[in-house]
């Protein structure tokens, strides 16, 4: 079993940034496709971006490409997601999740963080 823990959540203003922080641990060997998911208030839980551990192939939802940067560290089993010009509409709770093949918006991963909150205001 993989275990995620993420950090780097908090207010921001309208057109501000912040930076994710995903960091893996356990059986991180199982697993290669990692990725990020949010959830508003009284919404369903949606896909933000994804990439894979080994090559490093990334993917985006609509709503947050040339907004949204996913990366990673190898090395530190770590996962980034940076988020620039944030809108109010980006507020949700921010979660990683990793899976044994590329996480695509109809994934149903393996394992999931607890989540941090991200609220940008006006």
């Amino acid at each position: 079993q993989v275990q995620l823990v993420e950090s780097g959540g908090g207010l921001v203003q309208a057109g501000g940034s912040l930076r994710l922080s995903c960091a893996a641990s356990g059986r991180t060997w199982t697993t290669d496709g990692m990725g990020w998911f949010r959830q508003a208030p009284g919404k369903e839980r949606e896909f933000v971006a994804a990439i894979t551990m080994i090559g490093g192939s990334t993917y985006y939802a609509d709503s947050v490409k040339g907004r949204f940067t996913i990366s990673r560290d190898k090395d530190k089993k770590t996962v980034y997601l940076q988020l620039n010009s944030l809108k109010p509409e980006d507020t949700a709770v921010y979660y990683c999740a990793t899976d044994k093949t590329p996480i695509r918006p109809w994934s149903t991963p393996v394992s999931w963080g607890q989540g941090t909150q991200v609220t940008v205001s006006l």
